[in-house]
């Protein structure tokens, strides 16, 4: 699967943004629909805040659909000049500011009102937004201060008649400062919560916001650079080795590979400023371009590493200054680098001649470190010798020997002074002993001779024999596990594309369907579920599901319901990005004639009650998803067989659905179903088809496992029906003679395609106009 380039289709992020911008000591707001100017609707209420439920005592479902002038919180002190300049602020769509007088649950509080309305792309006020802040403690400080400088101004005067009127003077003037400071206050507030007024977030379908001065961490160009600071840093991980082993303080040596040592510094310094610049997909799958947020990201992160890696150690060969052999030491710090390398495997592992290069030059690179160490070893015994004596035993002593280049004698040092073969020859030896040593037991001609080698001899074989059975005896079995989902991954994708192809589809379906199938394989990752799940025990199952589905069944919903029921109702929870009945993270609008009724968050519930009389169900909104979103829905079988195995918690479900409903999509509707209802069976009577009507309701009334006890249980089949409309209403009830056939009532869905062919003539006509 290639690099995972995070969310970047364009989306309405306004109620998060507005989340965000109040979260925190400010998070009591609601959002209202300003197209609605009825006096009856009077700017409905479609989103509030937590935080404001927590402050008014309300529940959201109480307050949903209400008017945003917020008649519910007012009281007899509650000011009528307020409340009048409330209404004609909302009339005339403009801003509003001011202390109030409310009334919550529990009490009244004084609360700061502040009423902004919102533009859409086009300029037009859709929303109203408006923040309400407890300022009780607030009010009563000021006016104990009142009180107290009145008192003191009375303490001081000396006549009754001149205190009177300096208490006066002075407690107006005080009371007019008060509201100077007070009004300067609310303005810094509304500042801080608002900001300025053109930095209020416009509700409207944006793209993401890009820079040209941050690099992508999916294009090319970062690609490219990718796959040259990986050669860049293998090549780090072998010359650093070699030369602290081999080369030493050789200073003649060392120069020769200044140049490339410094390029490769440079190289890294220039990825360390790169990567200041170069956006990151957070957590929550949204690409960051933010400046700031990449600087945090990358210090926190990969930065202290990098940073040391590119110290430039070879700047003092640069500029001629003598350095010890502890530098080269410190150079193996440049190693961290592998690091990195570690980290974007995933990046560099998508096709199988990319994983079986990576694994082939880590065990090279193995097979050079050991060398450099097989080297040191036998440099060591050979110094350990007494000074100017030849030594007659060692790997190295034997090497001269075989390569007529002996060393026949050492320096005041304990070195080798110009004696013994090139360190060519002897590079090449080491790495042909721990090759052969790792990939079998070895050949003899290099062989251990000291103690010392032989002990580094064992440890070779011991590593050779598991990275021999990681590597070589597991190559196939590896390339095939990392690649048995992608290949799945590739192949669905192929013949999406073909499908694509083939049927001629437009672009923007097609970029609706790719993007599908790329989120739903990011969040499950190809693996589904309940196969997965299906050899486990119930009793194993459950409590796995209820894990997974935890979110959902804290609901209050749920409040009433025993252990056992939930188990078995999270064995029918399912994740969904069509149905929606719970909302487990992004955002919703609720739209009508292409008016916002209502917007849905994370931890909303939505849908509609469903009647058994009723033949034909039709919401009143339509639902659209904002930004993406992550749904869970019950299925409507499995929710009637638990509730048939727990009666004494149905009658709970039944009432409290009704009251934790969000928004209920039939609002509005009904009276209107059960007049076309009604209207509909005296007209069968009249034409003598009240039979066909009472089969039709017998044969749904007939389908035990699915609608037992309908008549007492509030039916949520429009929860999973919102998102499609009456088109949905046809697959429920073609579903439903599915489900007959399979029982055997071939009677009563044998006389249903008459009913269901109506309905797809009058769904064709609604269509048409």
């Amino acid at each position: 699967m290639p690099v995972m380039k995070g969310l970047l289709a364009p989306q309405n992020t306004f109620l998060d943004t507005i989340a965000t911008r109040f979260d925190g000591t400010h998070s009591n707001f609601i959002l209202a629909n300003a197209q609605v100017s009825q006096v009856s609707q009077g700017f409905p209420i479609v989103y509030c805040s937590d935080g404001f439920c927590e402050l008014t005592g309300f529940s959201r479902g109480e307050v949903m659909q209400k008017s945003c002038a917020c008649k519910f919180l007012y009281g007899s002190e509650s000011s009528e000049g307020i409340i009048l300049s409330i209404d004609e602020a909302l009339e005339e769509r403009k801003e509003f500011k001011e202390e109030i007088m409310f009334y919550k649950k529990t009490g009244e509080f004084w609360c700061l009102l502040d009423i902004v309305p919102i533009k859409n792309e086009k300029g037009d006020v859709v929303l109203f937004l408006a923040s309400f802040k407890d300022i009780t403690d607030t009010k009563a400080k000021a006016i104990h201060e009142d009180k107290k400088e009145g008192q003191r101004e009375f303490e001081k005067s000396g006549s009754p008649f001149g205190s009177t009127r300096l208490r006066s003077g002075t407690v107006l003037y005080h009371i007019s400062g008060h509201l100077h400071s007070r009004q300067k206050g609310k303005i810094k507030l509304n500042k801080n919560v608002f900001g300025d007024l053109p930095a209020l977030p416009e509700y409207k379908i944006s793209d993401a916001k890009k820079s040209r001065c941050i690099l992508l961490h999916y294009s090319t160009l970062k690609a490219g650079w990718d796959w040259l600071i990986l050669l860049a840093t293998f090549y780090v991980a072998i010359t650093v080795p070699y030369n602290v082993c081999f080369i030493g303080d050789d200073e003649e040596l060392t120069r020769s590979t200044t140049v490339s040592d410094i390029f490769v510094e440079i190289l890294f310094i220039i990825d360390i400023v790169f990567n200041f610049r170069t956006s990151y997909v957070s957590k929550s799958g949204q690409v960051i371009f933010d400046a700031r947020q990449i600087c945090f990201h990358y210090l926190t992160t990969w930065f202290i590493i990098d940073l040391v890696a590119a110290l430039p150690f070879d700047l003092l060969y640069a500029f001629k200054v003598s350095v010890a052999s502890v530098v080269h030491l410190l150079k193996t710090v440049r190693l961290l680098r592998l690091l990195r390398l570690l980290q974007k495997m995933d990046r560099y592992s998508q096709h199988s001649t990319v994983v079986l290069t990576l694994l082939m030059s880590m065990f090279a690179l193995l097979a050079h470190w050991m060398a450099c160490i097989w080297y040191i070893i036998g440099k060591m015994e050979m110094e350990a010798n007494p000074e100017h004596t030849v030594p007659d035993f060692g790997w190295l002593h034997e090497l001269g020997k075989r390569l007529e280049a002996p060393y026949y004698s050492l320096g005041v040092n304990g070195s080798s002074s110009s004696s013994g073969p090139s360190i060519r020859s002897v590079y090449i030896a080491s790495l042909y002993f721990t090759l052969s040593s790792i990939t079998s037991v070895g050949f003899g001609n290099v062989s251990a001779n000291t103690d010392a080698e032989k002990i580094f001899s064992v440890c070779v074989m011991l590593i050779g024999a598991l990275m021999h059975a990681l590597v070589f005896g597991n190559v196939t079995a590896i390339i095939q596990r990392m690649y048995s989902r992608w290949s799945q991954y590739h192949t669905r994708t192929k013949d999406l594309k073909d499908f694509i192809r083939v049927h001629h589809l437009p672009q923007t379906l097609k970029q609706r369907m790719l993007e599908y199938f790329q989120t739903t394989w990011s969040v499950n990752n190809g693996i589904d579920c309940n196969q997965l799940l299906k050899d486990f025990p119930d009793e194993l199952r459950s409590d796995i599901t209820m894990h997974l589905n935890k979110e959902i069944l804290e609901l209050s919903l749920f409040a009433s319901a025993s252990r056992g029921c939930l188990r078995s109702l999270s064995l029918h929870i399912k994740t969904s990005f069509c149905a929606i009945f719970f909302v487990c993270s992004g955002s919703m609008e609720v739209l009508k004639d292409g008016m916002v009724l209502a917007i849905l968050g994370k931890g909303d519930l939505i849908g509609a009650n469903l009647s058994l009389d009723d033949r034909v169900i039709k919401t009143n909104a339509d639902v659209k998803a904002l930004t993406y979103c992550d749904l869970q829905c019950i299925n409507l079988k499995g929710l009637y067989e638990v509730l048939d195995l727990y009666p004494e918690y149905s009658q709970h479900f039944v009432q409290d659905i009704q009251q934790d409903l969000t928004y209920n999509l039939r609002e509005g509707l009904e009276a209107q179903v059960r007049e076309r209802g009604g209207a509909g069976g005296a007209g069968e009577r009249e034409r003598g088809g009240a039979g066909r009507v009472g089969e039709r309701r017998g044969f749904m009334r007939g389908q035990k496992s699915l609608i037992n006890n309908l008549s007492t249980i509030k039916d949520i089949t429009a929860t999973c029906c919102c998102f499609f409309g009456d088109s949905i209403v046809l697959r429920a009830y073609i579903s439903l003679t599915f489900e007959a056939n399979r029982e055997g009532e071939r009677k009563e869905a044998s006389r249903f395609p008459l009913s269901l062919s109506w309905i797809l003539f009058q769904y064709v006509w609604v269509w048409s106009v």
